[in-house]
């Protein structure tokens, strides 16, 4: 829908994908506060006048954006529906994390904004932030509630603490890992510690 409400065909719904794409390539290079609508305008071959008819402002891009990103987690959470146990399980532990790492890399300008908007009190943004994590924490806390039925995980762990934990966990070591891998140790060896700290903690099991 157009800002004005009005539905939009084709050809608008193309320039406001080209318009979003635009936004997502210019915030590699620059900041949310440095990117202005003339820059993204010009960039696609366009007038503001253009963006206008899609969006209020940068910032409401930004958050369309980081709304069809956050959506893309549904894919992932797919690896925390199958059971895991034994070395199939495990198979699965690590593609989340290994998954999770690479979507951070695909969209790493857009998920840092969304983060430090949120961080920095924006409703908007937090909300966004956390519909998406959820598709993870939800489905890590099932399963740890799960073990801790079962007697393999500690009755004194809270399961949604613990869920929120690892997803805090893998996105720190998602935005940072380039600069981590700096010190003696290879993406794949970051890869298997952090899955194997997360089939742990949701598990009771090692690997």
């Amino acid at each position: 829908m157009a800002i004005d409400g009005r539905r939009l065909g084709h050809r608008a719904q193309a320039t406001r994908r080209k318009l979003l794409d635009a936004t997502a390539e210019r915030l590699a290079v620059k900041g949310l506060l440095d990117l202005t609508v003339v820059e993204i305008a010009r960039h696609v071959g366009t007038s503001p006048a253009s963006f206008y008819q899609y969006f209020q402002n940068v910032e409401e891009a930004v958050l369309a954006l980081s709304e069809e990103v956050g959506s893309e987690l549904e894919a992932l959470a797919g690896l925390l529906d199958v059971p895991w146990t034994g070395r199939s399980g495990f198979v699965s532990c690590r593609a989340l994390v290994a998954g999770f790492i690479a979507y951070w890399d695909t969209h790493r300008a857009v998920l840092r904004i969304r983060d430090l908007a949120a961080q920095e009190g924006d409703p908007r943004f937090r909300e966004v932030r956390n519909q998406s994590l959820s598709l993870i924490t939800d489905r890590l806390t099932t399963k740890i509630a799960e073990a801790q039925q079962a007697g393999r995980v500690a009755a004194e762990i809270t399961p949604y603490a613990a869920g929120s934990a690892l997803v805090a966990m893998m996105g720190r070591m998602a935005a940072y890992h380039s600069d981590l891998e700096t010190r003696g140790f290879s993406h794949e060896d970051m890869v298997e510690t952090v899955a194997r700290i997360v089939y742990q903690t949701v598990t009771g099991r090692r690997p």
